[in-house]
């Protein structure tokens, strides 16, 4: 089970909604976070379970880069509108930073998505699987 977290500026939330009701079948049975807004309108297309978090601008990307920081997400899908300002883009920055510096897979278009979630179904994130699985702490016998 991966730990996959959406978030979407505005722009971006019915793109969003539209490629998660795609892939529903594939995020079932993984564990799914979100910013605000855009996980309850996932939730209100599908009949996905996500756990939410404030909006980004309200520190939802930072309470999402915490997950991150502490290793507990595998994959971020953030659509991204690259043609607005975003007020907290000091945030996104941190957020983007965290995930290279963590190794945390991150789609910050519908092209990259797509191929991350192909991926999953595929069953190419077991590499993901034994970075848990070893965690120091965590008994392996």
């Amino acid at each position: 089970m991966l730990q996959i977290a959406f978030i979407a500026h505005d722009r971006k939330k019915d793109e969003m909604v539209n490629f998660v009701t795609a892939y529903e079948h594939v995020f079932d049975g993984h564990e799914l976070y979100s910013t605000g807004t855009t996980g309850q309108r996932i939730m209100e297309a599908t009949s996905l379970t996500i756990h939410r978090y404030m909006s980004g601008p309200l520190g939802g990307d930072q309470q999402i880069g915490s997950m991150v920081a502490q290793d507990e997400l595998d994959l971020i899908i953030f659509l991204r509108d690259p043609l607005m300002a975003q007020p907290h883009e000091p945030d996104i920055t941190a957020l983007l930073r965290l995930c290279d510096v963590y190794g945390i897979p991150v789609a910050t278009n519908i092209a990259t998505a797509e191929i991350l979630v192909k991926a999953i179904d595929r069953g190419d994130f077991g590499w993901r699987e034994l970075v848990h699985k070893y965690k120091p702490g965590v008994d392996t016998q």
